[in-house]
């Protein structure tokens, strides 16, 4: 989700999208915009960067950086971190620019500009470091500048000019030839400085869009790939102390990706999909975003280091495999806000429920299609996002609220389409499976609509859902028209009977802050502490740990904890996993005590969706296709 390659060997091992020495002229470049990055040259932890458009003819140029990019739903503003802005005539003299907003630069005197330079600050560090003036982009959109490692995702480095959106670009990235290197742009050509110190990679991208979508990370990376059917899939790890290696998450990535390859079946829309991985150390100059973004045929993912191997080989199954299923959508099935994307003033589409929502409906079921999880385990996981989308706003149209998602109140309800969005899903396929006596469901609607449309061809946005009602049944229109463009919540209850499920009570699972889905911790803003709540009686894990209602949670991990910080420290507290080590200390009546060991799984009491004793043969059956097809 906006929740989560590909070079190894001795020296450097070149492995991009088509290894054949291809030049410029085989692929017909013309007038392309020439970029440069020069890894070499960083000047305090900031990146020189060097823009080259070719001959204006107009007096008045605007050069920008994104406001915002495709799969953020936020505003991300990367021109807060350029610095230096200069731009040059071809006689080497600087001609006047000016910048007009926060990532914006007018060019003046443009028929004279030959290029343009400035210099490109991290947003990892200031991602920590409290920011340049306000939120900072989400960690795995972000860029990152260190002597071993750095996370190129193009969007923070490269920009655009407003009268050549569409053009060609060649870019050229400079860096210390025993960088291992990973892209999976097409790679035009490779040249070392003449002591053999430095090496430069040339790529070519067809337009801006291919800039932002392929994302880079170079330094000091492990890298393994691997076939999946008829997709290479190339995985680049950074892990700063070696505490995690590619070799170790190949044979995850390899069991969860044949899976979803299986489940998709004949859908085939990539040649080679990327993840990159960067492990975060955890200390205070680290990203603590933790996720993934996606990219179209990639996806760059951030999380902590400290994880256990078996709760990293958790987490990445859950996020990789949401991100590598938008090859269906929107790779394949977009609107027109996706295929003419705006990166200063974007429009939405009104269907993330799709994009996002489905996307993740997918990433849950097949895990229990191709028996990666057992049924209870997938009762749990719908379970969950029912509690977590109960949290959020239920009666608000998910088609305004997606249409509407950088403005309040619509921007704080973002998270519920990973929620709600995916249980959306669910309902239109039990319905489908209903409807068509177990033979349809909501992946081969996928199919119909990614054979009408493809990456190709946006659908309009306006009519999707008249399109999906005709292709499909009138129960579905009806479905969409009261719960996605409506605002009537959904009884998810109806159909679990349907499929013969039903809520019981039942020791569950839980994590460390929460009690089935409810806080169990509260704050004080008078004294600016954060405290157990009452609940956490009910938590197994720290009633064992003797923890009491009221105490204050002083640190963790070492970390003083604040009204400030306490969102970051409890976002890592939510990722923790039995088996990890962990170490708080709370204050009780005056007193400091220490609490530090080995996490074991939490229990809570609650209610678990399992199957009903008397439920019919007919029920049992739509089960069964709805769970394996």
């Amino acid at each position: 989700m906006n929740r989560i390659l590909t070079a190894v060997g001795v020296g450097v091992l070149m492995m991009a999208c088509g290894t054949t020495n291809q030049t410029t002229k085989d692929l017909a470049i013309s007038n392309p915009i020439e970029s440069s990055i020069d890894l070499t040259k960083v000047k305090d932890d900031k990146v020189p960067v060097i823009i080259n458009p070719g001959r204006f003819t107009s007096e008045t140029e605007i050069y920008r950086l994104p406001r915002v990019v495709q799969g953020t739903y936020s505003v991300s503003d990367f021109g807060k971190y350029i610095e230096d802005f200069k731009a040059f005539d071809y006689e080497g003299k600087e001609i006047p620019t000016e910048k007009i907003d926060t990532n914006s630069w007018q060019i003046n005197q443009a028929s004279n500009l030959d290029y343009v330079t400035y210099y490109v600050n991290d947003t990892f560090d200031v991602e920590v470091t409290g920011g340049i003036g306000g939120d900072t982009p989400f960690s795995p959109a972000g860029t990152n500048i260190e002597p071993d490692n750095y996370v190129l995702n193009l969007h923070g480095f490269v920009g655009y000019f407003d009268s050549l959106k569409n053009a060609q670009y060649k870019l050229d990235v400079t860096a210390p030839s025993d960088f291992v290197r990973t892209s999976a742009l097409q790679v035009v050509g490779t040249s070392k400085s003449d002591d053999g110190q430095t090496m430069t990679s040339s790529y070519y991208a067809p337009r801006y869009f291919d800039i932002t979508d392929n994302p880079m990370m170079y330094g000091n990376l492990d890298v393994e790939e691997f076939q999946v059917g008829d997709i290479k899939i190339v995985l680049s790890v950074y892990s700063p102390t070696k505490a995690h290696t590619a070799k170790k998450l190949k044979e995850t990535m390899f069991k969860m990706m044949k899976g979803q390859k299986t489940y998709l079946g004949d859908i085939n829309s990539t040649p080679r999909y990327d993840i990159y991985l960067y492990l975060s150390r955890g200390d205070e100059q680290s990203p603590k975003g933790f996720g993934a973004l996606e990219h179209h045929t990639s996806t760059v993912v951030v999380m902590p280091e400290s994880m256990p191997e078996a709760a990293l080989d958790e987490s990445m199954i859950d996020v990789v495999s949401h991100e590598f299923f938008h090859i269906v959508t929107p790779l394949s099935v977009h609107s027109e806000d996706v295929h003419y994307f705006d990166y200063d003033k974007p429009t939405f589409s009104k269907h993330l429920w799709m994009y996002e929502g489905v996307t993740e409906y997918f990433a849950t079921l097949f895990q229990v299609d191709q028996g990666l999880v057992s049924d209870d385990d997938f009762y749990d996981k719908i379970e969950e996002k029912i509690k977590t989308a109960a949290m959020m706003n239920d009666s608000m149209s998910f088609t305004i609220m997606s249409e509407n998602v950088l403005d309040e109140p619509y921007a704080s309800q973002y998270y519920n389409v990973y929620q709600k969005g995916a249980l959306i899903g669910m309902c239109i396929d039990i319905l489908l499976r209903e409807e068509s006596n177990g033979q349809r469901g909501i992946l081969s609607l996928m199919k119909e609509l990614s054979m009408k449309y493809g990456k190709n061809k946006p659908f309009e946005d306006d009519k999707i859902i008249e399109e999906i009602t005709a292709m499909t049944y009138p129960s579905i229109g009806e479905f969409l028209k009261d719960h996605v463009v409506g605002d009537i919540p959904i009884n998810y209850n109806d159909f679990f009977k349907k499929v013969g499920l039903a809520k019981s009570k039942a020791k569950v699972k839980t994590n460390y802050i929460q009690n089935d889905g409810v806080l169990i911790v509260g704050a004080n803003p008078q004294d600016g502490t954060i405290f157990f709540s009452d609940a956490v009686q009910n938590n197994s894990f720290w009633k064992e740990q003797g923890v009491q209602p009221n105490d204050v949670i002083k640190s963790v991990g070492g970390e003083q904890v604040t009204l400030q910080n306490a969102n970051n420290i409890f976002q890592e507290v939510f990722m923790w996993q039995p088996g990890m080590e962990f170490e708080m200390v709370i204050s009780r009546e005056g007193q400091d005590i220490e609490l530090k060991g080995t996490l074991e799984q939490s229990f809570t009491e609650g209610e678990s969706l399992r199957p009903v004793e008397d439920a019919t043969e007919s029920q049992k059956k739509l089960r069964e296709a709805w769970l394996r097809g």
